[in-house]
């Protein structure tokens, strides 16, 4: 049994199924053009909805006379 470099990881699939798996990778058929992600935009989104939430539960509490 030859000896391996223990920094060389062990081989899971044959050439032939690595070379599918390649392929298959390289084909683009998973690969989706996304925008690019705006964390200022859903935290101003986040901040509306709450204030809207907020508003509305005290409209309700007005409403049934509780504030």
């Amino acid at each position: 049994m030859p000896e391996q470099d223990p920094q060389t990881p062990l081989k899971k699939l044959s050439d032939e199924d690595q070379a599918k798996v390649d392929h298959y990778l390289k084909t683009g058929y998973n690969d989706v053009e996304r925008k690019p992600f705006r964390p200022l935009l859903l935290l101003v989104i986040i901040v509306g909805v709450l204030t809207l939430l907020s508003l509305l539960s005290l409209i309700i509490a007005r409403t049934k006379g509780v504030v």
